[in-house]
């Protein structure tokens, strides 16, 4: 009986995780958020009691070069790249898990190997960066 060689730890879960990135076609950065406002006219309908508020405004915002910038969408625009702005979401999940298998395959591997409990041992988690 021959022994099969053993696989890194959390080796299929950093796989399926990486496999799922493959699916991601594009994406948007930023939030979307949908507002309803009042204007500024006294005699206008928003300032009636209940108000009839103007909108609805679809506001796509994010950042560029330290900048915040806000662009109004239509809601055939929101429609259609709503699959974008949803794998923004999908990629930081991705890899925020993928982060943490992979600091739990680290901490497993120096464990492993009996170096944890040395005082020089590596970090446990990465600094992030900036995006």
């Amino acid at each position: 009986m021959t022994k099969q060689p053993k696989e890194p730890p959390f080796a299929s879960t950093r796989k399926a995780l990486a496999d799922a990135l493959a699916h991601v076609d594009g994406l948007l950065p930023g939030s979307v958020v949908v507002r309803h406002v009042r204007c500024g006219k006294q005699a206008c309908a928003c300032k009636a009691d209940p108000p009839r508020l103007h909108g609805p405004y679809i506001q796509w915002t994010r950042t560029v070069n330290g900048k915040t910038v806000t662009r109004l969408l239509s809601e055939e625009q929101l429609a259609r790249y709503q699959p974008w702005f949803d794998n923004r979401k999908l990629l930081n999940d991705v890899v925020a898990k993928l982060e943490i298998a992979s600091i739990n395959a680290l901490d497993a591997a120096e464990r492993s190997k009996g170096n944890a409990s040395q005082s020089h041992s590596a970090p446990t988690k990465t600094p992030r960066r900036a995006t």
